[in-house]
């Protein structure tokens, strides 16, 4: 069985990168607030907006996996994308 790669275009992995290094600034943001003893509303703010940010690369990717990977296995007669893709969507909607 071989491995499973997306193949997405070099521009929106690009973009998914930045995204996630924006992320990661905005986690240790959070750690920072916390080392510091911030209000905790004022983290807790800081939580949704990382949340936000974070389910925002998850639809970009969603979106890029959908229009790729998925139409193609269904091309080519894999029917079980279609239960892989609902087993993903229900944990992102968590």
């Amino acid at each position: 069985m071989s491995e499973r790669k997306s193949h997405h275009p070099n521009k929106m992995k690009t973009n998914l990168v930045s995204r996630l290094n924006r992320i990661e600034g905005q986690i240790r943001g959070v750690k920072g607030m916390i080392e510091k003893d911030v209000y905790c509303d004022d983290i807790l703010n800081q939580i949704a907006a990382v949340q936000s940010a974070l389910n925002s690369v998850g639809k970009l990717l969603l979106e890029g996996h959908m229009k790729s990977c998925v139409i193609e296995r269904i091309q080519e007669g894999d029917q079980e994308v279609i239960d892989e893709l609902l087993k993903t969507m229900n944990k992102l909607m968590k």
